[in-house]
């Protein structure tokens, strides 16, 4: 026979995923289901860390046990840099994923605080600075609604920046077209990148910043982005919770020896 706070898992999974508690909506509190006669304390507790640990809600501190968006946000690979979406259009990055996910956007989803830093040694690498240079820091915070998703900063060279939207912290994208637009209207147009992905566990700063349960895990994103001629016009770190994206890249597979004959 199962154990109560089992039993008391297994009908709260059902529910959540008959819909009657639909994503984003915040379970009842523990006291509330103790009172109902669901169990004590520790087993309505220990029912919710099932929950959690099956991924179907997520706890935090001031917001408590909430269900989980089931369906995880498309992260487009190449194709959400598509010059076309931002250089004729309007479709920046964060944006053209929720579009690929048939998703709901606002552009003051994306938060930022624009600041002039020290280059550590990460960044200036990067950059290929010296250690302690002054670069830009635009550190954006984009959400689902009021689900915090992922954070990305940007850092730029002053002299490719300096007195542009890059460094204007209005909530939103940099205008239309977003940074990069800003970038190839300065005369610096992207033409290639190179991204590395890493997955560990959320600090507890970015764990209270994302809304994620203690142990939860991120993908961090370094992403340095050229000019045709080599030129570093930006370097990015992000921080995306792990479960809110499904990373999809489609590419033309490289063949090194018929490159090197032509």
């Amino acid at each position: 026979m199962a154990a109560k706070w089992r039993e008391l898992a297994d009908k709260l999974a059902e529910r959540i995923k008959a819909g009657e508690y639909a994503p984003g909506q915040q379970l009842p509190h523990i006291r509330d289901l103790v009172e109902a006669g669901e169990g004590s304390k520790s087993t309505v507790h220990a029912a919710y860390k099932a929950l959690e640990a099956e991924g179907l809600v997520t706890s935090s501190r001031g917001h408590g046990t909430v269900v989980r968006q089931q369906a995880p946000l498309k992260r487009l690979g190449i194709a959400r840099y598509d010059k076309a979406k931002w250089r004729d259009g309007d479709e920046v990055a964060f944006i053209a994923d929720r579009v690929a996910s048939g998703r709901a956007y606002k552009r003051g989803e994306q938060t930022q605080s624009v600041s002039r830093v020290a280059a550590t040694p990460l960044v200036a690498a990067a950059h290929g600075l010296p250690e302690g240079s002054d670069v830009y820091a635009r550190a954006r915070l984009v959400k689902e609604g009021d689900q915090p998703t992922h954070t990305l900063t940007s850092y730029y060279r002053p002299e490719h920046v300096e007195g542009t939207r890059i460094v204007d912290p209005t909530p939103g994208p940099a205008g239309r077209g977003g940074g990069f637009r800003v970038l190839y209207d300065a005369g610096y147009e992207i033409d290639h990148m190179r991204e590395e992905l890493f997955a560990r566990v959320a600090s507890p700063e970015e764990a209270a910043l994302l809304q994620l349960s203690s142990g939860e895990w991120v993908v961090e994103l370094h992403r340095t982005t050229y000019t045709a001629d080599g030129t570093v016009v930006e370097f990015a770190v992000g921080v995306h919770a792990a479960s809110r994206f499904a990373w999809a890249y489609d590419f033309k597979v490289p063949d090194s020896v018929q490159e090197e004959s032509q």
